[in-house]
């Protein structure tokens, strides 16, 4: 039993809409790499959101990234990033924090996450300064001009 708990302990959920999944996701992703056994990149498919990229198109793509990184899984979900943790046996949620406003969201976040399944953790880790201006919606808006941005995706 100690096992299969050190095992789930080791396990981190990193969600989020990815569209498109940017350098600074790799980059939060790859510095919380060496802590975990295991990361499930779950992609959240929100009905209310315009995305670029279908749900199954990003996982397909973040799935290409990670081929060869055995530790990381990529799943699709449509519930709450509480419930995809806890349905995959996930005890901490990882989080990359851009900025003042991102930490708050994220904070608001973590305490309703606790309040809905106390064994759950979110860790905030913060971007690396030369990518904390790089955002999804930002790079969604310089494509929407025709802009290139293969300079801040990892997936072209």
């Amino acid at each position: 039993m100690a096992n299969e708990q050190d095992r789930i302990e080791k396990t981190a959920a990193f969600c989020g809409s990815f569209d498109p999944y940017t350098i600074g996701h790799d980059d939060i992703l790859r510095r919380f790499l060496p802590l975990f056994d295991k990361i499930v990149i779950g992609v959240g498919c929100n009905e209310r959101k315009q995305c670029m990229l279908s749900a199954d198109e990003r996982v397909g793509l973040i799935r290409q990234i990670y081929k060869d990184e055995q530790k990381v899984a990529v799943e699709k979900y449509t519930d709450l990033t509480v419930d995809f943790a806890k349905r995959n046996n996930v005890r901490y949620i990882i989080k990359g924090v851009r900025s003042v406003k991102d930490y708050e969201y994220e904070r608001e976040q973590a305490e309703i996450n606790r309040m809905l399944c106390p064994e759950i953790e979110t860790i905030l880790l913060f971007a690396s300064p030369d990518k904390a201006s790089i955002s999804s919606s930002m790079v969604r808006e310089l494509k929407r001009f025709g802009k290139d941005i293969t300079s801040f995706t990892c997936c072209n």
